[in-house]
């Protein structure tokens, strides 16, 4: 068995839906299945139940699971201590400038743990670049929020945030216990510059064309809705100045927390940073 059919295995496994997986792992249905389907004959044991109710584990299938989880973490391992024994000792990490999420101090603490010997950089970069610089190779790995464009890109979602209108506080609409995106339409949002990811741009206008002054830091949006009672947009959690309010959007999607990287780029490190961010993130 070959590690990359075991991680083809997990995917499956995982999605318990082979286009989910194929997605994943940024392949055609096709060749995985027939990944799959031969894995299955020289084991010589189903692994999974196919109908038309969908993809379920046997029990042969779930073993192995158990089993490939393992065997996948210790090959990381080894690639991670090879790694740093090598020199490959430094990682970039690329973050939106204004963020204070928890998750990445639980991250940078835990991952010291982990790798002590490893130089981790900080790279912070303004809202006008959602890979935080990941496409121009200044940086190894983005803990950034989603959409954007995944062209040539690994995309892990690490959480989800509800979001609200952030609103001056004597804003009549500020009053409310929710908001739709209706109820907005007719104020003016922020923009980001010409040539920022239209995805991006189009999340954080509610998926609406729109106008309003230009701005490319989270500071910049604070100071849009204090002098000219923009619309700001902010995940809840987040406590504004007393000037502000922030009121649900009960018809927005929630925000992605996202990990991304560049899917050809082989260093373990941030596969490992990567999975200690998934737990990191979300407790």
């Amino acid at each position: 068995m070959e590690l990359r059919t075991l991680r083809y295995f997990v995917a499956v496994a995982e999605e318990l839906h082979f286009g989910r997986a194929a997605l994943r792992l940024h392949m055609s249905q096709p060749p995985l299945s027939r990944a799959i389907k031969q894995l299955e004959t020289e084991l010589g044991a189903t692994l999974f139940d196919r109908s038309s109710a969908g993809v379920a584990l046997t029990a042969v299938g779930a073993l192995l699971l158990d089993e490939a989880r393992a065997l996948l973490e210790q090959a990381d391992r080894v690639r991670e201590r090879v790694a740093v024994a090598a020199g490959a000792a430094t990682v970039t990490v690329g973050i939106l400038g204004g963020s204070t999420d928890p998750g990445a101090t639980r991250l940078a603490a835990a991952y010291r743990r982990r790798h002590p010997g490893v130089e981790v950089r900080v790279r912070e970069t303004d809202l006008t670049d959602p890979t935080c610089g990941l496409r121009a190779r200044l940086v190894d790995v983005a803990l950034t929020r989603g959409p954007f464009d995944e062209t040539g890109l690994t995309v892990r979602t690490l959480r989800t945030d509800p979001v609200g209108a952030l609103l001056r506080a004597d804003d009549p609409l500020a009053r409310r216990d929710r908001l739709t995106l209706a109820d907005l339409a007719d104020r003016h949002w922020f923009q980001f510059p010409q040539g920022t990811d239209p995805s991006w741009q189009s999340y954080w206008n509610g998926g609406s064309p729109r106008q309003g002054p230009v701005v490319r830091a989270v500071q910049e949006c604070v100071q849009a809705v204090l002098w000219n009672g923009t619309v700001g947009m902010t995940v809840l959690g987040h406590q504004p100045p007393a000037e502000l309010a922030v009121v649900p959007l009960v018809d927005m999607a929630p925000s992605r927390v996202v990990a991304a990287w560049n899917r050809d780029d082989p260093n373990p490190l941030i596969r490992s940073l990567v999975r200690i961010a998934a737990t990191a993130y979300r407790d």
